[in-house]
């Protein structure tokens, strides 16, 4: 075969569909392609919305749970600091009985 009948056999051999086809096997094509990613995962009996919900939502309270366990250190801290200070300030002030 020589360089000039190359592209001839190229389009001779080429598949002609219309873009409808194309779309609706691009569609099928991505439908089997998430059906193995969901399998490959362990989701593919039907629930996986609501598997996927659920660790949602578990992730969500998980993160509520560590913003407020921060917040809840960050009061312990402000109030021991304000607690020292508040017998700190007594002390000087002679009002809790110290060594005169």
């Amino acid at each position: 075969m020589t360089d000039e009948h190359q592209p001839a056999a190229l389009v001779e051999n080429m598949l002609l569909i219309r873009r409808e086809d194309f779309d609706e096997l691009l569609d099928s094509a991505a439908e089997r392609g998430a059906e193995r990613v969901l399998t490959h995962l362990g989701l593919e009996n039907g629930h996986a919305a609501r598997d996927i919900r659920e660790l949602r939502d578990l992730l969500e309270a998980w993160r509520d749970a560590r913003r407020t366990a921060w917040q809840t250190v960050i009061k312990v801290v402000t109030t021991g600091i304000l607690a020292a200070l508040l017998v700190g300030a007594a002390i000087k002030l002679k009002l809790m009985g110290g060594s005169q």
